[in-house]
């Protein structure tokens, strides 16, 4: 007798955003991985998400402190000072 393919519940799109550094980082347990793969094939919205991360990842690694100008450095700080506001 066959048995029933297991099922696993599907992740939200904010479960995806809070496990995309582990994805990209290939530190995923398989099955969240499959899941995770699962998700982003049926939303182009966490499509998109995890396609800008690869991007910022692949241009801030790049970067460095002589890029930024005075000015963008400042603009950053700002932005982050409330973030967790």
């Amino acid at each position: 007798m066959a048995q029933a393919p297991e099922t696993y519940e599907e992740l939200s799109c904010q479960e995806l955003v809070e496990l995309v550094t582990d994805y990209l980082e290939g530190a995923l347990p398989d099955e969240l991985h499959a899941r995770f793969e699962r998700h982003v094939d049926e939303c182009s919205g966490c499509t998109t998400y995890l396609e800008q991360m690869r991007l910022t990842i692949e241009a801030s690694g790049r970067l460095t402190p002589d890029h930024v100008t005075p000015d963008a450095e400042a603009a950053l700080l700002e932005a982050f000072r409330g973030w967790r506001g």
